[in-house]
């Protein structure tokens, strides 16, 4: 289609459009400042590798590496994305698992020394999660309020994870009910800081 043949509404469409213009960054000394509202969660912004392991009813235990990462771009909300790999005995890496994204953000709560906290997070296997909990000091325990799943998707109706900055550690534990199981431990890992 020639430019000629554009319709004249849809014509600056065409325009080039400059690269995002926006910094997002992972580190606290450099970028936006980072928005007042998501000072109780100030602890996770960075970037986090470790190990963990994990299990659940009908599968093998395993373990697995992940790295982690909250970025801000001064607005209300942590933006957060997770990848992990399962690990052999040695560390080596044997393939990718589980992925997900997400947003974090503070809203208003009844006790101002205990930040109410709502995470929505999405997974590639067809799963969305909103999670509500509260901020205590460096530890932040959420569950589910909600739990969406597409057709394809496993059985999952209930999540519950804490997280916790332990010695300059970003430590975490996840519950989950799925495939007919009630809450039932799942994931568990110690994440180092590697940027932030």
């Amino acid at each position: 289609m020639s430019e000629r043949e554009v319709p004249e509404e849809f014509a600056s469409t065409f325009a080039k459009v400059e690269p995002y213009p926006f910094e997002e960054t992972d580190d606290l000394r450099e970028g936006p400042n980072l928005h007042d509202d998501l000072l109780a969660l100030l602890p996770l912004v960075g970037r986090w590798r470790g190990r963990g392991q994990g299990g659940y009813p009908g599968i093998d235990d395993f373990m697995y590496g992940q790295e982690m990462s909250f970025t801000h771009d001064g607005r209300p909300f942590l933006k957060y994305s997770a990848r992990a790999w399962l690990i052999d005995e040695d560390g080596k890496p044997i393939r990718p698992a589980a992925q997900e994204t997400g947003w974090w953000r503070v809203v208003k709560g009844e006790d101002p020394k205990r930040p109410e906290v709502e995470v929505l997070l999405a997974h590639p296997t067809g799963i969305l999660d909103l999670y509500y909990g509260h901020v205590d000091g460096t530890k932040i325990e959420i569950a589910t309020d909600a739990v969406v799943r597409s057709p394809q998707a496993k059985e999952v109706t209930a999540g519950k994870r804490l997280y916790g900055i332990v010695e300059g550690a970003l430590m975490y534990a996840q519950e989950m009910a799925a495939e007919g199981n009630p809450m039932t431990p799942h994931l568990s890992a110690r994440l180092g800081r590697i940027s932030g």
